[in-house]
This record gives structure tokens, sequence and C-alpha cells, in this order.
């Protein structure tokens, strides 16, 4: 799958470049580019990004003002002609910061650790399917800088953020990196239920349903249009929700 990315800089001809420099790369794939934060924004909301090459000094907001507004941003390397933010960009955490102008070589080097930082989310968000000890089956998933267990018996819900996803348990809530494709992958089917682009529900923990939502302690989620035939399949539902 390719990464995709988006550019954001005020400067068309910075834009070219790190266009010009992404082009090269077979696995990498622009999804839109922008001039300022706020159009970033919301292309963030419409589109899936997994890199944001940013511009520091921007009108509006500079690019380190924006990132510390995203609460899950995907990866970014900032591209900018100021050094003294250097510190301050590492500090959010991003894979690297690129002194403008910038060749193709050291270009080459923050994306390589883009692929580094990448495969250690991979690694660390360990374990394609459920395991289980004695009764109990599991699943693990990377929470910060941890790798937590999460007890299936106590997922009440799951609901996707972008690149994240929160873990409703009967706990606590906790959010990990990764889609919902991948964590649906990771559940038993006979256990879980994907009623929803953004929705996975425990059905052991449905309480009541109508044809257009499902309660689970008292929480309403919607079943989406396209789900609905296989949800209340899955749900051995033969009648009529008609007016319910």
């Amino acid at each position: 799958m390719k990464t995709k990315c988006l550019i954001v800089d005020d400067e068309p001809l910075a834009r070219d470049l790190i266009r010009h420099h992404v082009e090269k790369l077979e696995n990498f794939e622009i999804v839109a580019e922008c001039s300022d934060a706020m159009k970033a924004l919301n292309i963030l909301r419409e589109k899936q990004v997994n890199l944001i090459f940013m511009d520091i000094q921007m009108p509006q907001i500079t690019g380190i003002e924006f990132l510390k507004t995203l609460k899950y941003p995907p990866k970014v390397i900032i591209t900018t002609a100021y050094r003294e933010y250097a510190l301050e960009g590492f500090e959010l955490d991003v894979v690297d910061y690129l002194l403008k102008p910038i060749t193709f070589e050291r270009f080459l080097k923050s994306v390589n650790k883009y692929y580094q930082m990448s495969q250690e989310d991979v690694q660390l968000n360990v374990g394609s399917s459920a395991e289980k000890m004695g009764d109990e089956s599991f699943v693990y998933v990377k929470e910060n800088k941890k790798v937590v267990k999460v007890y299936l018996s106590e997922i009440r819900y799951i609901e996707g953020l972008s690149e994240y996803v929160q873990i409703f348990t009967d706990k606590r809530k906790i959010i990990t990196k990764t889609s919902m494709a991948q964590m649906e992958e990771k559940l038993p089917a006979e256990n879980f239920l994907r009623i929803h682009k953004s929705f996975i529900v425990s059905i052991g923990k449905i309480e009541a349903f109508t044809a257009n939502t499902i309660e689970i302690q008292g929480k309403e989620l919607p079943i989406g249009r396209s789900f609905k035939n296989a949800a209340l399949s899955a749900l051995n539902f033969t009648g009529s929700l008609a007016g319910v």
C-alpha cells in the first residue's frame, strides 16, 4: 500500500521541489497540496494522510502551532529554512527536520527514517489475531510508548479516528495507532461485529438495537447503511424493524 502524502507550504517553488522528490519514490503518492495550515486541516478531515511535509513559517498560524492543535497527527517531516525551530519540532515527535534547500539525498534519508518508524509501529502493534491465555482471549496493542494487553471480554466497542482507533473497555479507553480494518482482522468474527465504517461492537455487550442503532451500556452507536443487512443477520434477527 502506498504512503499517502500531504504537502503544506506557502511557497509554490518549495511545494514543487517536494513533489518532484516524492514522485521519484515508487511507494509514495501525493493526495493533496496546500499553502496554509487551515487548508491542511480540512484536507485531513476529508482524506487519509500517512505523512505530512510541513513548512513552519506560513500565513495565519505556523506549522509548529498547527501540529500542536492535532490530537492524533499523521507522521510529519518538517521542511523549513529556519534552524531555530528544530528542538521544538522534535519535541512534537516529528520524523525529521529538513532545512531548505532540500537535496534529494537528504530527503531520502528522511523517508528512510519514516519507513523505520512506521515499521516499529507495526512491530509494536503485536499479534495479527487474538491470542489466548487460559480461558481469556486477548490482543496486544500499542498505547503511547507501551504495548498493553486488552482482554476481549472487556471490550465494549471500538471507534475509528483516521489512523487511530479508540478501544472502549469496561475499565477505560485505550487509543492506539492502527486502522479499523487491521483491528477487525485481529478480532474473532463470532464475537465482534462491524456495524459502521467507524464502529466495531462486541456482540455480547449489545443491550438493544433498532434498524439504525445499537445500544451498549447506554451508548447509542449508528449502524451504517452498507453494514445493516450483515449486522442484522449476525444478530440472528429475521423480523421487521419497520417503525423502530
